[in-house]
């Protein structure tokens, strides 16, 4: 006696699967995450000797800042597609783009080259990020989603604690381009996986026509914005006819985007699932704990390489409180979730930790042990765990079945877009804050900052190695500070959340049970 549950037509509600089914079904989901994450924690450790090896100190946060933009620009186009033609296609499609990128990447000859690739990494990442929450969201209802994102996130070690072990390894021992080559086998891995495992996902109609004048758009505006916010004050003066003008086309482009997703049948972005003030909220706050996390955490790396001379092998151990602890409470949190359908508290706790440890963080110099910012790694790495999980379900609970894709789209876009812009403008502050220091701090340096590694710092005078070192900590500082305060504004957001009954499985009249 088997059963097999399908969603009656025009209940709005979510098929019946197994318990079988779902682990069976989320073993892809959890190799293609594995894939995703992995390629974000081990180049972390590997950038330093990046830009020091192709030369590009200027152009540091572009390698990230590329990435990011490309992955949030392209992920309401992924949520899209996959509401009109089905989540398996679109979603080996991403997986497909991602590894093209990532072998490319590892080929580069140039920051020119990388910072186009690793865009091309990102366009595939966003349909790798928004397909499994996606899937998710699909197959299972609401009050038992938490579990299964609490359980998806347990197996993470290999990526949290994993990634960044084997980025410094390979940057140590190999070359750092082996940090984008690694991720074909797995993801062949991930590819035959999910082919099979995705086979009984419902398909989508593929009848629509899909906005591309709307995706036009909204990738316009993103780009310029992260240009204002990465030139701005740095390779252009604010009141440049160059700044002035990339304004002037992020609000054109941005009022003629919501003019078309007004107008269109099927808008990329559709406007009602921002009726909603619990979707807007969780929204705002994946968009501020997005920039004030991955835009502080890429360049923690330089402090504990540079500053605290640590190799990248062990920059990426350094990195393990924060993952360890982010993995730990974000299970905790699913399973508390799971069983009472409170979640309120942890949005606030979460904005509550970040805010902390980032303020923490600001007051770091040059004499900082290693014990000490592990500490401030695990309050940043408990408050991550809060928020990982908690906004999409938030997000997603407050939105009709229909609108799944687009609407998980809409909240990883905002999260993504906070990333994008923390990255380009923590970056910006974080270059110019070093020059300046480099520029009166006395001593001459050989070559140019932007040819600076590890190894090239440590074969220096020791006067030179304390004129860069509190150039570093100086940068590092200043941009701690700025993603403290975007953070504490994060807190305020949390506190205006709502408690919502999390919606359950569908009741027995809206489901048709086969018997065989």
């Amino acid at each position: 006696m088997t059963t097999e549950a399908t969603p009656v037509a025009g209940t709005g509600s979510p098929a019946q699967f197994t318990h079988r089914q779902i682990m069976v079904t989320m073993s892809g989901l959890v190799i293609a995450m594995l894939l995703a994450m992995l390629d974000n924690m081990i180049v972390a450790p590997a950038l330093p000797t990046i830009v020091g090896d192709l030369g590009g100190l200027s152009h540091l946060a572009w390698v990230t800042t590329g990435y990011v933009l490309a992955s949030t620009a392209s992920t309401p186009i992924w949520g899209k597609l996959g509401d009109l033609f089905g989540r398996r296609i679109t979603f080996i499609s991403s997986v497909v783009v991602f590894l093209a990128g990532s072998a490319l990447a590892g080929m580069s000859q140039n920051m020119g080259e990388l910072i186009a690739f690793r865009a091309m990494q990102g366009l595939g990442a966003g349909g790798l990020m928004v397909g499994v929450l996606s899937i998710v969201g699909e197959m299972i209802p609401p009050r038992e989603r938490s579990k299964y994102m609490g359980l998806m996130m347990a197996v993470m070690p290999v990526a949290m604690i994993g990634g960044p072990l084997a980025g410094g390894f390979i940057t140590d021992n190999f070359s750092w381009r082996w940090a984008f080559y690694v991720n074909l086998p797995l993801g062949a891995i991930a590819l035959v996986v999910c082919w099979f495992t995705l086979a009984k996902l419902p398909r989508g109609t593929g009848r629509a026509k899909i906005d591309w004048l709307g995706a036009g758009l909204l990738t316009v505006w993103i780009t310029s914005l992260v240009l204002i916010t990465s030139w701005g004050g740095t390779e252009y003066d604010w009141s440049s006819p160059t700044i002035i003008g990339l304004v002037v086309l992020t609000l054109a482009a941005f009022v003629a985007f919501v003019v078309v997703q007004r107008r269109v049948a099927e808008p990329i972005m559709p406007l009602r699932v921002f009726t909603n003030l619990n979707f807007n909220l969780s929204g705002g706050l994946a968009f501020i704990s997005g920039f004030a996390m991955f835009g502080a955490v890429t360049f923690l790396p330089q402090f504990q390489q540079f500053v605290q001379g640590s190799s990248a092998t062990n920059s990426g151990l350094l990195l393990m409180p924060m993952m360890i602890a982010a993995m730990a409470v974000s299970l905790a949190s699913g399973t508390i979730i799971g069983k009472t359908g409170h979640y309120k508290v942890f949005p606030i706790v979460g904005s509550t930790l970040i805010a902390l440890s980032l303020g923490l963080f600001a007051t770091i110099d040059v004499d900082t042990t290693k014990t000490t910012t592990a500490f401030y790694m695990v309050l940043l790495g408990a408050g991550m765990g809060c928020l990982m999980q908690t906004s999409t379900l938030i997000a997603q609970n407050s939105i009709e079945l229909r609108d799944i894709g687009a609407g998980t789209g809409a909240s990883t876009f905002l999260r993504n877009m906070g990333s994008s812009l923390g990255v380009s403008l923590l970056g910006a502050l974080y270059t110019s804050s070093l020059t300046d220091s480099l520029s009166g701090g006395g001593a001459a340096l050989p070559g140019e900052a932007n040819q600076m590694t590890p190894a090239v710092l440590k074969a220096l005078p020791p006067q030179a190695q304390h004129v860069f070192q509190t150039a570093v900590t100086d940068g590092v500082t200043t941009l701690f500070t700025v993603a403290g305060c975007v953070a504490a504004v994060g807190i305020v957001v949390a506190l205006f959340i709502k408690q919502v009954p999390l919606r359950g499985r569908a009741t027995a009249e809206e489901v048709v049970v086969a018997e065989v």
